[in-house]
């Protein structure tokens, strides 16, 4: 029953691993690069902090990650949760200074967040969750304010898997999800209460 977070040289590992250590209930969380720890994790965590093709080359990095993260995601229905550009990389493609080939999972392209003249970016800062369809990940959490900080933003190609919304400026999608996947463009770890209903929610999840 262990809580596997993927350590490939991105994201706030001591934050994520605290964060979901306070949430685990006593079950081990486990920030690991090892394939077959991921492969055998009950929950997987992919964090992610910095460009799309930094972060895609870190985790193909790893020797036999891609392949675990198959067999355990998409073949064996593991939970998955991306957070930040681990969401990003859940999509097909990724635009950030040039076009790189994400996982795939969830069709779709990475693009820059939409410029607005009353907006500054970089998005860093609390905004509110806008929850477009129910699922066990955002229960209770709708209009719940979250902590972001990114330029980019997942836009899939089906808009049925946008599971909510946040507005800067303009709307983009801030949880996308489909089976037993789901990526959050904010970071929960750094949500403080609203960050950890929904850690606790995704560790209960057993879709």
């Amino acid at each position: 029953m262990s809580i596997a977070i993927i350590d490939y040289g991105s994201g706030n590992l001591r934050s994520a691993e605290k964060a979901f250590q306070a949430a685990a209930e006593g079950r081990p969380v486990q920030v690991t690069a090892d394939p077959d720890s991921v492969a055998r994790a009950a929950h997987i965590v992919l964090p992610g902090v910095g460009a799309f093709a930094d972060c895609i080359a870190g985790l193909r990095a790893l020797p036999g990650m891609l392949d675990a993260l198959a067999s355990a995601v998409v073949q064996g229905g593991t939970p998955f949760l991306g957070i930040c550009v681990g969401m990003q990389l859940l999509c097909r493609t990724g635009l950030e200074n040039g076009t790189h080939e994400g996982l795939g999972w969830i069709d779709g392209v990475v693009d820059a967040l939409p410029k607005n003249a009353n907006e500054k970016i970089p998005h860093m800062g609390w905004n509110q969750l806008s929850v477009r369809a129910p699922h066990p990940v955002t229960a209770g959490l709708d209009g719940a304010h979250m902590y972001f900080v990114h330029s980019y933003v997942a836009q899939p190609d089906d808009a049925a898997l946008v599971l909510a919304t946040t507005d800067y400026g303009a709307g983009f999608a801030s949880v996308i999800g489909r089976d037993n996947i789901i990526g959050t463009q904010f970071h929960p770890e750094k949500s403080q209460r609203a960050g950890r209903h929904l850690i606790e929610n995704f560790l209960r999840w057993r879709p």
